[in-house]
């Protein structure tokens, strides 16, 4: 049941609206999730960590203002997912014939979190935001030119202390210029890559309900 994506670590209000007068592109993404109520998404995630490496597919579900749904489509666990619906629990399922067994354990459960740690509530498109507005570095934005032939802006955090950062010590965010939603994030410790992740078929205001995350 173990769940992966995006690194999520909220931040000070004040250090965000910070980081928002310097990188547009952060003020932007605020203003365009304050118009929504939930989204869907498709997430391409490779992981690695020290020599184990992982690539998954997720559907992800999101509704405000704490619903969260996850099912790996692809690689390794296939068919596993879980919901957070807040607190510190997770309602899990593994794949195939176990599907219809679930199971509620706790949000660091190893079966709960990603290669790298990452629990579910850390993997909130908003959260992705956050990060760069909150953790302590040098920020800069750049026109990101086209990412799966989307015009995007282009976010570059290098990480003051990697220690108190998953030890990454640079990541970069590419968001839609059209949208100002993330499109994709690369995470590197050192010369290595230990996240690159791609979002897909992302949708806003799908009417999702809270009977869309049992738990």
């Amino acid at each position: 049941m173990q769940i992966a994506l995006f690194v999520a670590l909220a931040g000070a209000s004040c250090v965000a609206a910070s980081a928002a007068t310097e990188a547009p592109a952060i003020a932007e993404f605020d203003q365009a999730f304050a118009g929504i109520s939930d989204y869907t998404c498709i997430l391409h995630v490779h992981e690695a960590n020290a020599t184990q490496s992982q690539d998954r597919v997720y559907q992800y579900s999101f509704m405000k203002q704490h619903y969260v749904k996850t099912l790996i489509l692809d690689g390794n666990g296939k068919g596993s997912g879980g919901v957070w619906v807040g607190g510190n629990q997770v309602n899990g399922h593994l794949g195939g014939i176990l599907s219809g067994i679930h199971l509620k354990i706790g949000l660091h459960d190893p079966r709960a979190v990603s290669l790298r740690g990452v629990t579910i509530p850390e993997a909130l498109l908003p959260g992705v935001i956050d990060d760069y507005g909150t953790i302590p570095g040098k920020l800069t934005e750049i026109d990101g030119g086209k990412v799966g032939g989307v015009e995007t802006d282009r976010l570059e955090l290098t990480v003051t202390d990697a220690a108190s950062n998953h030890d990454v010590t640079e990541q970069i965010l590419y968001l839609s210029k059209q949208t100002h939603w993330p499109v994709r994030q690369i995470m590197y410790s050192g010369s290595q890559i230990v996240l690159d992740e791609s979002v897909d078929d992302l949708k806003t205001n799908v009417g999702l309900t809270q009977s869309d995350f049992p738990f």
